[in-house]
């Protein structure tokens, strides 16, 4: 009897085993994956990961005060840890599924993605799955570049809530219009290669309306607030410029020219950009700083980032530079303006965002588009302003809206005598260095 059994367990795995086999053998057959795009779009959104945690932690963490240090780390880790979590529920399939009507948002069917394939159908280099996982890192760094502008002073449940509500009714939607299935944008001819508008603009504009509506730290304008740690943050924008890479190349979604293109224009324009802001930073005060540097740098890649396969290394290099000078000014005005955005998101986020959405209608090249305003396609150019005050309207009204409803649930900002123990301390009990 005990052979017999043993046989049998035997037989039905084999059976199994065959019968797998046959169904892989006919996934492979049936699939158009190519294995070197799956290898760089998995590589690509690991390193976009590595923007938010560590890149950006290191580089927002250095630029405030000691005391404030860790809540910065917090807050880059929980927004990836929600916007992880709620891609997959449910941010997806309101970016990316079919369109419902007008192309202003996705449908539902897709909702813990559902019918999201592992595996490539006959028209498609990579599984729906990983171009899902990729998409996620960006929806995952845009909430987190917000964090600049209420650094120091936002209660850590108002911006949790802050992450779930923005991701969901601003971030994704706006992702379905340029670049989801017949969205209105996208569907215009509105170029945006690696998200000028999704990601940059968005972000920037959004922090603008936070930053008004949280009102300035206490001491803005009266003591000085200087970083606290600069080689975090060289060593923070050194992580954002290696991870841009796949963020922008990445974006070709395939190992190819495109994606030669993207890479290339990428480090370009963030050279030129750092040199761009050093000179101007320089003719202005005297000497150049390695915050300034730093900074400049991610100005370029914000700038290149909608340009980045539309236009040729002479377009990128002067879309970076004029991105570091623009920038500069731009961060330079905050004081004057009577705003407090905490780390300059507006400045090279919002400026640098719609620099380069604009630029990408001037110098989009005929080679690898329809052409920009130097090729002779003014429409394009035409077509970069739509888009960029569409989504100035969107983001801006949507992102007060939002505060709004958690003003009244929560609150925003935290008590005086929190603020000026330190979030570190106040929020989390905990401090960052021990002397």
């Amino acid at each position: 009897m005990g052979t017999g059994i043993r046989w049998l367990a035997a037989s039905a795995v084999g059976l199994l085993l065959l019968t797998a086999k046959n169904a892989f053998a006919q996934d492979g057959a049936e699939s158009g994956m190519v294995a070197g795009d799956v290898a760089w779009i998995l590589v690509s959104s690991a390193i976009v990961l590595m923007m938010t945690i560590p890149g950006l932690s290191l580089f927002y963490g250095g630029l405030v005060r000691a005391k404030n240090v860790l809540s910065i780390f917090m807050l880059c880790l929980v927004t990836t840890a929600i916007v992880s979590v709620t891609w997959v529920l449910w941010g997806y399939s309101i970016a990316f599924d079919a369109d419902l009507g007008g192309g202003l948002i996705g449908g539902l069917s897709k909702i813990g993605l559902s019918g999201v394939s592992w595996v490539a159908g006959p028209d498609e280099n990579i599984p729906e799955q990983l171009f899902m996982v990729f998409q996620m890192m960006f929806a995952i760094i845009t909430p987190a570049l917000v964090v600049g502008a209420i650094a120091e002073r936002m209660k850590f449940a108002a911006f949790l809530m802050f992450v779930v509500l923005w991701s969901t009714f601003i971030y994704s939607p706006l992702c379905h219009w340029v670049w989801g299935p017949d969205g209105w944008l996208g569907a215009r001819g509105a170029l945006d290669f690696a998200g000028g508008t999704v990601v940059h603009i968005s972000s920037g504009i959004s922090a603008l309306v936070a930053a008004i509506m949280l009102g300035k730290r206490a001491g803005f304008g009266k003591e000085p607030m200087p970083p606290h740690n600069v080689p975090f943050v060289v060593v923070g924008a050194g992580l954002l410029w290696v991870g841009w890479f796949g963020f922008n190349a990445g974006s070709a979604l395939a190992a190819d020219g495109i994606a030669t293109v993207a890479f290339v224009n990428t480090n370009t324009a963030a050279g030129a950009a750092v040199l761009g802001w050093m000179i101007t930073e320089w003719m202005a005060h005297g000497k150049p700083t390695a915050v300034g540097a730093a900074t400049g740098a991610v100005a370029g890649l914000v700038a290149i980032t909608p340009a980045a396969g539309f236009v040729e290394p002479i377009g990128a290099i002067a879309i970076g530079f004029v991105g570091g000078f623009l920038c500069y000014q731009a961060c330079s005005l905050k004081s004057k303006l009577g705003y407090d955005d905490a780390l300059d998101v507006v400045g090279v986020h919002g400026v640098g965002g719609t620099w380069g959405a604009l630029a990408t209608g001037i110098f989009a090249s005929t080679a690898l588009s329809d052409g920009g305003l130097l090729s002779g396609n003014g429409g394009q150019f035409v077509e970069q302003i739509i888009g960029v005050l569409a989504t100035y309207a969107f983001c801006g009204i949507g992102t007060f809206v939002i505060l709004t409803i958690i003003k009244a649930v929560v609150g925003l900002r935290v008590e005086p005598d929190d603020e000026s123990m330190g979030l570190d301390l106040s929020s989390h009990a905990e401090n960052a260095y021990t002397n």
